[in-house]
Formats: C-alpha cells, sequence, structure tokens
C-alpha cells in the first residue's frame, strides 16, 4: 500500500489502525492488544491461510510462544466479533480471514478509488453481499425513509446469519444514485450476490420488489414482490424486511452450495447440508445425508464451533421427528456438541438454537424456552425459534400463545419446507380446545406438506376418532405406526411414557380429546395406570 489506511471495515465493523480501535456499530468493543494484532495479520493477508508460525512471528517477533497462546487470542477475538466464522480454523494449516474488506484513506472514500492497492481477496466469499440502497419510485421523503430503512434492516438482518459477509450500510449507501453495473459493483467490493430493489407507493397500498444477482455473471438468480396495506410504516418495515430476509438466505445458501468445487472445504459441506435442510421436507434420508455431510466438515475442521452447532441441531432436530434409531445416541452427542459451542461461543445465536433444540428432546421446556428467546434476541427472523418458542410456551401452560406464534412463522417463510410443523402445531390447539373440524384441517395440511412424518397421521387418527369416523381413524393410525420410530402407537401407556404432553392443566386436555380419540381409533389400553 502507498499509505496507511484511515480505517478498514468489514461487516459491522470498522478498524481505527492509528488508534489500534475497532467499532461495532460505531462503539468500541473490547478488544487486547495481542487479539487485534491477530485480526490485522489476518486482514492483511488478502483472504489468503496464515500458516500459525507465520502469526507467531508475527504477533510476538523474536519471542518463543505456544501454539496455545495464539489459540487463546483466536478465542478472544472470535468472541469479541461474535461470529466464528469471520476467523476460520483451516486444519493442519492456520487462519483464514473470511469478510469482505474495504480499506478507506483519510479522506473517507475507498483506497481503490485513488489508485491505492486495496487488499481484497481474489475470491470473493461464498455468501457476500452488498445491500444496495432500495429506490424510491416517488418524490415522496416519506417514502424515502421507508426505502432506507428497508435497507438497513436488511443489512443487518443478513449480519446477524452465520457465515455471512455484509457489506456495511455506509459503504452500500455509496453507491446511491450512481449507475448501477452490478459486475463492477462486485469487483470493487468483493462480493458475489448483489440486491437491488425498489419501493412504490399508491394510496394506502406498498409494493417492495427486490431482485438478488450474482455480481460475476450478472445474472439474475431471485427476485420477490410484497404488496401491503401501508398502516403503520415502521410495523411494515419490519416484516417486510423479515419476510425478503428468510426468503433470502434460503435462496442464497442453494445458489452457493450448488457452485461447483474441485476439492470441497468444510463450508460447501455446511453449504451442502444446509441448502438440504432449506429446501427439502424433513425424511429418513435427507436427515442421514445432512449429518453425513456435517460429520466430513467437522472431519475437516474439528475446531470449528459452527460446524459442532449445525451438526448437534440435525441430531435433535433427527430425535424430535421420530426418523432416527439411535435416539439416546443421537441426543448425547448433540448434547456434547451444542454444550461445547456454547461454551466457546456463548454470543451467537446458532449455538443458542443448538442447546435449545437437545432442550427440547430432554423435554426441559422451561429452560428452551430461555435459550429460543436468547436466539431470537440476536437474529429477529429465525423462522423456527419463533414457532417453537411459541410450542414450548404452549406446553407449559401458554396455550394461548401457540397460534400466533405459528400464524407468523408461515407469514415470514410461506414456503419454508418445515411449515408442515407450523400446521400441525395450529391443529393441535384446536383439538385440544375441541374444535375437531378446525383441528383436521390443519392435520390434513400438515400430511400433505410432509405425508412421511408419523405426527399428522397420528393426530388424525384421533381427530377421526373422536368423529367416529371409524375407517379413516384406523387407516391414520396404522400410517402412524409404520412412520414411527418407535413402537409409542402400541399401547396408551407406551404413548404417556414417551410424548410430551406439558404441565398438568395441558395434559389434562390431552388426556380429554387426543388420548380418548386415539383409544377410538384403536389404540389399546395398558395394565398399568397413569394418573397426570
Amino acid at each position: 500500500m502507498s499509505e496507511a489506511p484511515a480505517s478498514v471495515e468489514f461487516g459491522r465493523f470498522r478498524i481505527l489502525p492509528h488508534r489500534r480501535e475497532v467499532l461495532a456499530d460505531g462503539r468500541p468493543i473490547e478488544l487486547g492488544g495481542r487479539a487485534f494484532d491477530v485480526l490485522l495479520t489476518l486482514i492483511e493477508a488478502n483472504g489468503a491461510v496464515v500458516d500459525k508460525d507465520e502469526l507467531i512471528r508475527r504477533v510476538w517477533p523474536g519471542r518463543i510462544i505456544e501454539e496455545g497462546n495464539l489459540r487463546a487470542q483466536i478465542r478472544a477475538l472470535r468472541a469479541a466479533l461474535g461470529d466464528p466464522d469471520l476467523v476460520r480454523t483451516v486444519a493442519g494449516r492456520g487462519y483464514q480471514f473470511t469478510s469482505v474488506v474495504i480499506w478507506r484513506s483519510g479522506r473517507g472514500q475507498a483506497s481503490a478509488e485513488h489508485g491505492v492497492t486495496a487488499p481484497t481477496p481474489a475470491v470473493a466469499p461464498r455468501l457476500s453481499i452488498v445491500v444496495l440502497p432500495f429506490i424510491s419510485l416517488s418524490n415522496d421523503p416519506e417514502q424515502q425513509y421507508f426505502a432506507d430503512g428497508i435497507t438497513e434492516d436488511l443489512t443487518t438482518d443478513l449480519s446477524r446469519l452465520a457465515g455471512y459477509s455484509i457489506i456495511s450500510r455506509n459503504t452500500a449507501f455509496t453507491y446511491r444514485n450512481r449507475p448501477s453495473d452490478t459486475k463492477q459493483i462486485g469487483r470493487e467490493l468483493g462480493v458475489r450476490y448483489v440486491l437491488e430493489g425498489s419501493v412504490q407507493r399508491s394510496g394506502s397500498q406498498v409494493r417492495v420488489s427486490a431482485q438478488l444477482i450474482d455480481a460475476e455473471t450478472d445474472a439474475h438468480l431471485w427476485a420477490d414482490r410484497l404488496d401491503r396495506q401501508a398502516g403503520d410504516l415502521f410495523v411494515l418495515q419490519n416484516e417486510i424486511t423479515s419476510q425478503i430476509a428468510v426468503a433470502l438466505h434460503a435462496e442464497l445458501v442453494g445458489v452457493a452450495a450448488a457452485r461447483p468445487s474441485v476439492k470441497p472445504d468444510a463450508l460447501d459441506y455446511v453449504l451442502r447440508a444446509r441448502a438440504l435442510y432449506l429446501g427439502n421436507v424433513p425424511t429418513r434420508h435427507n436427515y442421514a445425508e445432512q449429518i453425513a455431510l456435517y460429520e466430513r466438515a467437522l472431519a475437516l475442521d474439528p475446531g470449528s464451533e459452527t460446524v459442532q452447532s449445525f451438526l448437534a441441531w440435525q441430531l435433535a432436530a433427527r430425535v424430535l421427528d421420530q426418523m432416527t434409531v439411535s435416539a439416546a445416541v443421537d441426543l448425547a452427542r448433540a448434547e456434547t456438541l451444542a454444550d461445547r459451542a456454547l461454551k466457546v461461543f456463548p454470543t451467537t445465536a446458532l449455538a443458542h438454537y443448538s442447546k435449545a433444540q437437545v432442550l427440547r428432546v430432554q423435554q426441559r421446556f422451561e429452560e428452551a424456552i430461555s435459550e429460543y428467546e436468547t436466539v431470537l434476541a440476536l437474529n429477529r427472523n429465525w423462522v423456527h425459534a419463533i414457532a417453537t418458542l411459541g410450542y414450548c410456551k404452549f406446553i407449559t401452560g401458554s396455550i394461548e400463545e401457540a397460534i400466533p406464534a405459528q400464524e407468523r412463522a408461515i407469514r415470514l417463510s410461506p414456503r419454508d419446507p418445515t411449515i408442515w410443523q407450523y400446521y400441525y402445531w395450529i391443529g393441535q390447539v384446536h383439538l385440544l380446545q375441541s374444535r375437531i373440524d378446525e383441528a383436521i384441517l390443519w392435520f390434513e395440511k400438515a400430511r400433505s406438506a410432509n405425508p412421511e412424518h408419523s405426527l399428522p397421521h397420528a393426530y388424525l387418527a384421533s381427530a377421526y376418532g373422536l368423529k367416529s369416523d371409524s375407517g379413516r381413524a384406523a387407516a391414520e393410525l396404522a400410517l402412524a405406526r409404520q412412520l414411527a420410530s418407535d413402537d409409542r402407537y402400541s399401547s396408551i401407556t407406551r404413548l404417556r411414557t414417551v410424548a410430551p404432553f406439558g404441565v398438568p392443566k395441558i395434559r389434562a386436555l390431552f388426556e380429554a380429546t387426543y388420548i380418548v380419540g386415539l383409544r377410538k381409533a384403536g389404540v389399546a389400553e395398558d395394565r398399568v395406570p397413569w394418573r397426570p
């Protein structure tokens, strides 16, 4: 470089080298001097892997330091940044900084614009994106504020997702009113994807359009358009940005996973597993594929808290979905992995979500509620956390919170492959409150969305039993027994030992509806008495 940079930007962070200070959203964060030196050394490597010995030589010049000291500084750095994926461990080699970096001169402009060599990776990170300022299609200042708010919220929402490299809002807004040359923007910012959009208001109607563009090929990968009633613009802004962020995340992971890779690394395997999860309903085969991919990622990067968390999540989910032949083994491994990840990175939504899933398998619902709430405090758009938090509150006695949570999840992710579960939970509430016809409608929707899961069939068997439709009840019960991973539908007593029926007042509702319906469907009683 021909001049020292005045600042370095990546995501929501800004480094002031002359002050040896790191800002997050404009506020200083605590970072020790050695961790600061490690960070700058990794950034200056232009996306290349830095050998451990080279890092030690640069950060502790002239001193003999054990590798454990370096690992301690890496842990401190990751904890301070709150995103383990920014500093990636490359097994057997060293460490790599993965985010897109913007170097700025003393005049506040990107150094590349002044002929200064900007150290940017030769290949943009796989999930790197800039959200360009949304365009207002009118001269109404209020609409422009609304458009800017959507841009800022989308940038923030995407920055909360594990593995993403997001260009900061300040940098993105330098492209306002400039010709939209996607390839040039991609080269200047070192990103693979560009998101652009517009806002148009006509009377009480607001239309927001967004499109995702491949910055390398200029190909349009995805587009969406949302029409809403104006109402409270702040509430509307939150709803629109959340829905776009959820849909965009699924699309980006799918696109990134589909890119060919001659020699896949841990991130390749994680992306492939995530694409399987985001694009398919859960099945035994799908779970087996995902878990195998995470195992391969973990073999390549055994210290990755991200891989550990994802693997723990899916192992626990396989148990919850009754699609495992080794529930105890899966749960024990999931708990170990989740605890390890959460201990090292207690500020990541992914680690808390994995722990919440484990707690839900263990039917420790109050503790799970706390973990899901932490997830949503860190990432408000985690759709399954929204839905599952509603379920956990229902099973612990707050039945009135269940349906609104599922309805919100459905609004945010109307094409979600796990939407069957949201339908099923709504049907469950209707059944327990003796609204049998409404329950059947929701259970049928759940069955249509995922015919390979036993739960919709079991609850339909109960509902049809309550309506004295013995033929349909028997048919659904047979399917539930066939699809379940254990013998829970062999008797009422057996079901009571394995299924979560919640606190006494909720358990009493299950007894008065679900259990009665299953008896009528043909599930035998057992000699062992059971009392709520």
